[in-house]
């Protein structure tokens, strides 16, 4: 199994960041319930904590507080640009250094952050707005297509 030691410390930043910056992406997809969505990501890594001992990384990401690019976007579509090179940056990282099980663990886990997202907060009457699954399409997007 793989740690993070199998990184650089800027490696590592990035592979941390990832999962937030899917979070991000999500919050300023649609408007309203910020604070709620922005509770709910730390609330799926607590409960990612409570499968301990599947995958040494994701024991190791989730075992830290979140990361967050604190990079100061002037627009939603700015963080959403950067938002998903960060992801296709660190999915490109875990997909270099790690067995294909973690890379599927490490994506599952951005995917999962990025529903509770969305989830936390009605909005046009249904628990995923039309803007947030499409941002989380293009989360999805960004972590297959590997530039």
């Amino acid at each position: 199994m793989t740690t993070k030691d199998a990184f650089t410390p800027e490696e590592w930043k990035v592979v941390q960041e990832g999962p937030t910056a899917a979070g991000m992406i999500v919050v300023t997809a649609a408007r309203g319930g910020s604070f709620r969505e922005t509770y709910a990501m730390s609330k799926a890594y607590v409960e990612a904590r409570s499968e301990h001992g599947k995958s040494e990384l994701l024991d190791e990401l989730i075992g830290a507080k979140p990361k967050i690019d604190r990079t100061r976007y002037h627009s939603p579509e700015e963080l959403r640009a950067a938002g998903l090179e960060h992801v296709r940056d660190a999915v490109g990282l875990v997909e270099d250094k790690t067995t294909a099980q973690e890379v599927e663990d490490y994506k599952h886990f951005v995917l999962t952050l990025a529903h509770k997202v969305a989830s936390a907060h009605r909005e046009e009457g249904e628990a995923e707005s039309r803007a947030e699954i499409d941002a989380i399409n293009a989360i999805e997007s960004a972590m297959t297509s590997q530039a």
